[in-house]
């Protein structure tokens, strides 16, 4: 039976092409139970990506099985109370933590692969493991690679630290995004060329929303690899790098092969 109190959006159609919240409808002055439901849903969601902590161990058990060498490392904030309420400490790795990164072995390295928590470490569960499966067939054997580096309670800006004391040319963040009412596992990647700690955000690249409901890890990693190696032949990355990807995509350029080590 159709409740006559509630008055259906002529918006409703949309609702089949989109998870954003329009076309709720109307029950009297307020919206139907339904809808009160479904946000009070989404919105304890938010909480749970924002609050819950990441399986490093399954994470590291995925790479492994790609054949990734793996480290670890964290940030100064000491558990996630004090990461939300101080953005500023998840941004420097822990003063212990630097020592331990001093130990693992240089290479030469271009490329210095950081998958964080962030804000959302649902999406790096659900997501990281995957991703960096669909990146690695399109990352040239010549590319040398540090390891890549599993980072807690971490902000994007972390990665810079850890390129510079790695030594690498440009940083790839993989991080959990602050989660929507209709996304809360969306996973966002940064690219940053000679990264160091201190460096601004209008240095960096970045991809959004990856996720199957978003952008797919295949079209991601075809996008990551392009801005790479542009961003290795150019010697820069962020404003004055445009994402021509799709351009080359159309157009058929090859992002399969990338530079080598530049000297």
């Amino acid at each position: 039976m159709t409740d006559k109190n509630v008055t259906e959006s002529p918006w409703t159609e949309w609702r089949s092409v989109t998870p954003a919240r329009l076309a709720l409808g109307r029950a009297g002055a307020g919206m139907p139970t339904d809808e009160v439901l479904r946000f009070g849903w989404a919105h304890a969601m938010a909480r749970d990506a924002i609050h819950a902590a990441l399986d490093v161990p399954k994470l590291e058990a995925a790479l492994h099985d790609q054949g990734w060498t793996v480290a670890h490392t964290h940030s100064r904030a000491p558990d996630r109370t004090t990461y939300l309420r101080r953005p500023d400490l998840g941004r420097v790795i822990d003063p212990d933590e630097i020592a331990k990164l001093r130990t693992v072995p240089l290479v030469r390295s271009d490329v210095c692969i950081v998958i964080g928590d962030g804000l959302s470490s649902i999406a790096i569960d659900r997501h990281a493991a995957p991703l960096l499966a669909a990146l690695k067939p399109l990352l040239a054997n010549e590319l040398k690679q540090a390891p890549v580096i599993i980072a807690t309670q971490a902000r994007v800006a972390l990665a810079d630290e850890i390129a510079e004391l790695l030594q690498a040319k440009l940083s790839i963040m993989l991080i959990g995004e602050r989660p929507g009412l209709s996304s809360p596992d969306s996973l966002g990647i940064y690219i940053t060329h000679a990264p160091f700690r201190g460096r601004n955000d209008a240095g960096r690249n970045c991809i959004s929303n990856v996720r199957p409901e978003g952008m797919s890890y295949a079209a991601a990693a075809f996008k990551l690899t392009w801005l790479v190696r542009e961003a290795l032949n150019r010697g820069l990355t962020g404003v004055d790098l445009k994402d021509e990807s799709d351009l080359a995509l159309l157009t058929g350029g090859n992002t399969a092969r990338l530079p080598g080590p530049i000297a």
